[in-house]
């Protein structure tokens, strides 16, 4: 018999051996990474012209059509840089969610290895969307240096930021990726789901436009905060807001040890299911 003591043990022992899987979880990131572009013409640039696109028409919609306004100047360049500074840790966050809704059923050869480590998919599919971001936030600086004529020193509080993001990425994707095995409707759900929290949240829109009535709404939107650290550091030349950050960071903690608990919870019965 195993004491409850072993087995608690048990469920967090692969967590703390991910640091040595370093090197699998890349090996699946970058296969992934290189696979969602395998065979187009554009290859990787298609990285950066899909955000590009999407940019464009939130501009002429938000900024052009009903005269939305972000940053200092209200031009609609000040538009386009703040729409981008904002959709590039949701793309992030969102692909994630997305894809690791099937991350589990998709693999199902490995799930009936029985000493494959199944918590790296999802943690493999993050990184894969953070190797996305990454050439984002390089075509971010170079948007804000061209049409600003400087980078704020302030990007260096990018890792900062990006560890909480990366915590709340991590947690969201083990929980969607195990809820995937057991309800096959959580691709759709997920979706409708994560384009009504990018609505709640102001990326498209700026905080101001909020009717005082709903801004403790939009405040407690743990993304919210988030966004607006990364406005401050890459496009305004300030720190963090570190009240805000500090809460995102607490919500992270969360969704990353729960996430993580009920995927290690209910592994067992992934084979059997699928």
């Amino acid at each position: 018999m195993i004491s409850a003591h072993t087995a608690q043990r048990n469920v967090w022992r692969p967590l703390w051996q991910l640091p040595s899987r370093a090197e699998l979880i890349f090996s699946l990131a970058k296969r992934d990474l290189l696979a969602r572009y395998k065979g187009s013409v554009l290859g990787l640039v298609w990285a950066l012209l899909t955000p590009v696109v999407m940019i464009a028409i939130f501009t002429f919609i938000f900024a052009g059509v009903f005269g939305a306004r972000f940053g200092p100047n209200h031009t609609n360049w000040d538009y386009a840089l703040y729409l981008f500074c904002g959709l590039v840790p949701w793309t992030m966050f969102q692909d994630t969610v997305q894809l690791s809704a099937s991350a589990i059923v998709s693999r199902a050869n490995l799930v009936k290895r029985v000493v494959f480590p199944l918590e790296t998919l999802p943690v493999a599919q993050a990184f894969s969307s953070l190797g996305n971001q990454l050439f984002a936030t390089v075509a971010l600086l170079l948007a804000a240096a061209i049409a600003r004529h400087r980078v704020p020193v302030t990007v260096l509080w990018f890792p900062v930021v990006l560890i909480p993001q990366l915590l709340l990425t991590l947690g969201a994707a083990w929980l969607i990726a195990s809820l995937g095995v057991f309800l096959r409707d959580i691709v759709q759900g997920v979706s409708l789901l994560l384009m009504a929290w990018m609505y709640l949240t102001p990326i498209i829109y700026p905080e101001s436009m909020v009717p005082e009535r709903f801004q403790r709404f939009i405040n407690l939107n743990p993304f919210t905060p988030l966004v607006r650290s990364y406005r401050r550091i890459f496009l305004d030349g300030f720190a963090p807001d570190w009240g805000g950050l500090a809460y995102f960071t607490a919500v992270a903690i969360v969704v990353f040890i729960f996430g993580y608990w009920w995927f290690a919870r209910t592994r067992k019965n992934f084979a059997d299911v699928i």
